[in-house]
């Protein structure tokens, strides 16, 4: 991939994202709370702007509502996804 793929909360939670491949080629996100929640969200573009992704989790994981900026900063960068598992 070549960028930065996964990132911890810097205010002292366990909160992470990360950027994979599937199987089928298609690229991930993972989130997951340290706890009680995980969750997994497919990019459905074809050839998905990993510069772009990255940068959405890089303000997402900085901030206390990790899932709520993320869908934010999803969406302003027009990337959109699928949640495919828990």
């Amino acid at each position: 991939m070549g960028l930065q793929a996964s990132f911890h909360a810097p205010h002292g939670g366990a909160d992470f994202l990360g950027m994979r491949k599937a199987r089928s080629g298609a690229t991930e996100i993972v989130y997951d709370d340290g706890a009680a929640r995980r969750m997994v969200w497919r990019v459905t573009a074809a050839k998905p702007d990993e510069a772009r992704i990255s940068e959405a989790m890089r303000v997402a994981v900085g901030s206390a509502r990790v899932v709520t900026t993320l869908y934010d900063e999803l969406t302003k960068h027009a990337i959109a996804i699928e949640r495919v598992g828990l």
